[in-house]
Formats: C-alpha cells, structure tokens, sequence
C-alpha cells in the first residue's frame, strides 16, 4: 500500500473505510426507547396517585423507582445494551445519571471500596454535580441580591 499524499486522498480513504450510520434509524430508537422510560415514569405516577399520594411524593417515588431499577440493569450489563441500541434515548436525565454512577463503581470495585468504588464512582457524574451545585449557589446568590433590596427592614 502506499503512503498517501494529500489530505484530500487521506479524506477520501476515511470516507470508504468509516460506515455510515443509520441517523433516521438511531433517531427513530432513542424516541421511542426514550418515551417508553418515560412512559413507565407516568405509569408509576398515577398508580402513586391513584392510591391518594400528593404530587411531590409520587414524584420523588418516581424517580427513586427510576434510580434503582437504571442501577439494577446497569449491574446486570442490560442498562448498557440498551443504551448501545438507543443511544440518547436511554439518557433520559435519571436514568443515565444512575448508570453514570453505578457503572465506574462495578468497574473499579477490585481496587476496594474506598479508593475505587469510592474514588472512582463520580468520575463521570461528579462535574454535572460540581457545575449543578455551583451555578445554583451563583443563581441563588444574584436572587438573593436582587430581591433583598425589595426587603425594608423594620
């Protein structure tokens, strides 16, 4: 084989050895996978509610269930194939912040529990939770400022 000389023979190399993907068929499953996780969300919400629970608990009811079932099929390795055949799809926020969390921690569970499960378990999730806990603080402190000055002191 021999050596390629420019960058458009080098580009044209790549576009016949890299396969095309599916865009409508990958768009198509994460709406459908996506939907259906949300889907059961609902269900488990009216079912909370059927049963006489307000908003806010069935809500955190929801999410808890949500959490523990992500995390149980990600220690089964089922979490991850679904996430492979539907892409975004399986992200939906909870969902995938579970298998963020839950994944790094099987995964370096033979270094122990405090250097690896420990150490390593918010690698992926530990900036979202930093950038989430510090834009809050920053929001909570411009509302602060801007609505103490409506406060008259007595």
């Amino acid at each position: 084989m021999k050596p390629l000389d420019s960058k458009k023979e080098y580009q044209s190399y790549v576009d016949k050895k890299s396969p095309n993907s599916p865009m409508f068929k990958n768009c198509f499953n994460a709406f459908w996978v996506g939907g259906l996780i949300c889907s059961i969300g609902q269900i488990i919400m009216d079912i909370c509610k059927s049963r006489g629970l307000s908003q806010e608990i069935s809500g955190t009811i929801v999410s808890i269930l949500l959490i523990g079932i992500s995390a149980f099929l990600t220690g089964l390795n089922i979490f991850n194939k679904i996430g492979k055949f539907a892409g975004a799809g399986s992200l939906i926020p909870i969902t995938g912040f579970a298998n963020s969390i839950v994944s790094p921690a099987m995964e370096y569970k033979s270094e122990g529990y405090v250097m690896g499960v420990g150490g390593k378990m918010f690698t992926v999730a530990g900036p979202v939770l930093v950038f989430g806990i510090s834009a809050s603080i920053i929001v909570g402190l411009i509302y602060l400022i801007f609505n103490t000055q409506s406060i008259t002191l007595v």
